[in-house]
């Protein structure tokens, strides 16, 4: 038996539960893995490792409650020995780099050979990263200028007049450009206006781009998904 005899006791949450028992299946008959449990949410995830206590958790990276990367995280904050393999659905580098951030192992595909995946666990177990210095490094790389995106974005949203946000509002509600010209009392040449200045101040193309960044960011609180065709193809 590998890792000098030991058996590794394994925990696997993901939010498909059909999944998380193939997965059990495959791990349970490799001699020195064991599969304690197989939970679906984030919450569960965090209770199992710290109740049961395994040296490896498998979870998925969008988990219904508390993602896995926050569930890695909360582990780490209170010095949880178990090591933390992200599962995900593709090879995403901002994935990786938050993963790696919070204290992750590292992250693996869910679509990676089986052979692969039970590897990703004895590594994890033995403390050795499962990423490249240049993958973590080039991931790294990403997250920071997509922080810096953001953190633009989110000041050109605060320059935004509350007429401007109230009228982003109401596309995201649905209403139609006639129904807010006559709430709010302008003309339809005013409201044209008013929304090309917050695409202007946006640095974006269509309104439903602004109202998904508002959404994003609190500026704005719902969005009509059945609107949303319409918001791509009328013109400004």
């Amino acid at each position: 038996m590998a890792n000098g005899g030991k058996t590794i006791k394994v925990v696997i949450a993901d939010d498909h539960l059909c999944f998380g028992q193939a997965l059990q299946v495959v791990l349970e008959k490799e001699r020195d893995l064991s599969v304690l449990e197989v939970v679906t949410d984030g919450a569960s995830a965090l209770e199992v490792a710290l109740s049961r206590k395994p040296d490896v958790i498998l979870i998925g990276l969008d988990m219904p409650g508390i993602d896995g990367v926050e569930v890695t995280k909360r582990l780490r904050q209170i010095d949880a020995a178990v090591a933390v393999v992200i599962l995900s659905s593709d090879a995403d580098p901002l994935s990786l780099a938050r993963a790696v951030q919070a204290g992750a192992r590292g992250m693996i595909p869910k679509t990676e050979p089986v052979a692969r995946i039970t590897e990703a666990v004895r590594m994890a177990y033995r403390g050795e990263p499962l990423h490249t210095s240049k993958e973590v490094e080039d991931s790294f790389r990403l997250l920071r200028r997509h922080r810096a995106r953001n953190g633009n974005l989110e000041d050109r949203l605060e320059r935004l007049t509350p007429r401007e946000l109230e009228i982003l509002q109401l596309m995201a509600e649905g209403v139609t450009p006639d129904d807010i010209s006559e709430r709010l009392g302008m003309s339809r040449h005013t409201l044209r206006t008013h929304t090309q200045n917050v695409l202007t101040k946006l640095g974006m193309h269509t309104k439903l781009d602004a109202i998904v960044a508002a959404i994003r960011f609190g500026k704005i609180q719902t969005i009509n998904i059945a609107a949303e065709e319409d918001l791509e193809a009328e013109p400004v």
